[in-house]
């Protein structure tokens, strides 16, 4: 079952949100959906933490995988197209 969402959300956002919590019921998982509002801030901050406790990154853009390691030795995976690639240098030939 999905959530109502606000009237600020985008028709694309709502429809990303729809698709993700259909799939997490399909593996009959619940899910927590935040699209705007104090609670999206709140969150956000959460997150903001979160990413100041990564001592390390390991991204393979080959793979669309990222591994964030933070500072008490846990493990974060994060599945993205678009991520590793913004956090890998570009090659410079000239230096190779």
């Amino acid at each position: 079952m999905t959530k109502k969402q606000p009237a600020g959300a985008s028709a694309q956002i709502a429809e990303a949100v729809d698709r993700i919590v259909q799939l997490e019921a399909e593996l009959e998982s619940s899910s927590d959906t935040t699209v705007g509002g104090d609670a999206l801030e709140r969150k956000r901050e959460i997150l903001r933490r979160w990413v100041d406790s990564v001592t390390g990154v390991v991204a393979s853009p080959g793979t669309g995988r990222v591994v964030l390691i933070h500072a008490n030795g846990r493990q974060s995976g994060i599945s993205s197209a678009e991520l590793p690639m913004l956090l890998c240098d570009p090659v410079n030939w000239d230096k190779a």
